[in-house]
């Protein structure tokens, strides 16, 4: 069951918390609709840089690429856990049916530093072979596919949210 809803932090809000914070300073665009943001990370000091775009549109969760490097080049042919595309890159960083990310929780406090963890996790990756950063891997996208079909055939009652 789902937490008792709470107000949505506003899409202007959240806008102005990413440009004040010096963890994601970046740019971004903002409209009645959504908001873009994009910054660079370092997970550490001797990681990589980063391209990072945040995409988070009114009434839906954000969702997180990485624009550059390439990961799945970085991968060299390894499919890339816990992440919903390879191309472009968009990252799993919470469980959307536990609710680990809710409207009212701020960008720059939650999906950032989850964004940069996942980078770490990442980069461990490349090396050990292991992803050693927990959470369940989001199915292949032919299976979700498959599965929202599914659900959308079943009666409303039964198809899960």
């Amino acid at each position: 069951m789902p937490p008792p809803r709470r107000r949505a932090v506003p899409l202007a809000v959240q806008f102005l918390n990413l440009g004040k914070n010096p963890i994601c300073e970046g740019t971004g665009e903002l409209s009645a609709d959504q908001l873009v943001w994009r910054y660079n990370c370092n997970p550490t000091p001797m990681s990589r840089d980063y391209s990072v775009r945040i995409l988070l549109r009114v009434n839906d969760r954000p969702k997180v690429y990485i624009d550059q490097p390439d990961l799945v080049e970085l991968a060299g042919g390894r499919r890339i856990p816990h992440v919903y595309e390879q191309r472009p890159t968009r990252l799993c960083l919470y469980l959307p049916k536990a609710f680990e990310w809710q409207s009212d929780m701020r960008l720059d406090q939650t999906i950032v530093p989850w964004a940069t963890l996942w980078l770490f996790y990442f980069e461990e990756w490349l090396s050990s072979g292991e992803w050693k950063g927990g959470g369940e891997h989001p199915p292949p996208e032919p299976d979700r596919k498959k599965k929202r079909k599914n659900s959308e055939a079943r009666p409303h009652s039964e198809a899960s949210t």
